[in-house]
């Protein structure tokens, strides 16, 4: 049987804001030091991994918006992934798995767990996206059909600070 080729479509990469404060108003609330930290080793892990063609989405709230930051790259807030999204409101905000390319969502739990549950298991389900943690996904298609594929989870607390030179 001839190999056919497998075609990506797209990239959605889901990525939790890193550990923030406790406190109220709710989206004002920012990273820790930890946090901050957090978002940083998985912004390096990330960075060179970037393809030419990518899009930044993140809630308005600010935990996620400093989370971006760590990436020192432009950025578009999107209401659609805040604090109060769904899970249609994240798909329509991706466009996934529509658009070509990569797309990365910097929001919150429960709603990005439960998409990945969505992306994984095609049932509604409240999995655990851990503080800082990134998922990728990808969107191929495979002998006709389309299929998600997850291609990397990353935790703060497995990526290694760089080595100083």
């Amino acid at each position: 049987m001839a190999e056919s080729k497998t075609e990506p479509t797209m990239d959605l990469l889901l990525w939790r804001h890193a550990d923030a404060e406790d406190g109220m108003p709710d989206a004002g609330r920012a990273l820790t030091k930890k946090g901050l930290k957090q978002a940083k080793l998985v912004a390096q892990w990330l960075k060179p991994r970037l393809p030419g063609d990518y899009v930044i989405l993140v809630s308005p709230a600010k935990r996620a918006q400093q989370t971006a930051a760590a990436l020192d790259l432009p950025y578009t807030t999107e209401r659609r992934i805040g604090v109060q999204a769904d899970i249609a409101e994240l798909i329509a905000a991706g466009n996934w798995p529509e658009r070509k390319g990569m797309v990365i969502l910097v929001g919150h739990q429960p709603t990005l767990g439960q998409l990945a549950a969505r992306l994984l298991s095609g049932r509604p389900s409240d999995w655990n996206i851990r503080k800082g943690a990134l998922w990728w996904f990808s969107s191929r298609t495979r002998y006709g059909d389309t299929q998600t594929v997850l291609r990397a989870v990353i935790s703060p607390d497995l990526v290694q600070e760089p080595a100083a030179k």
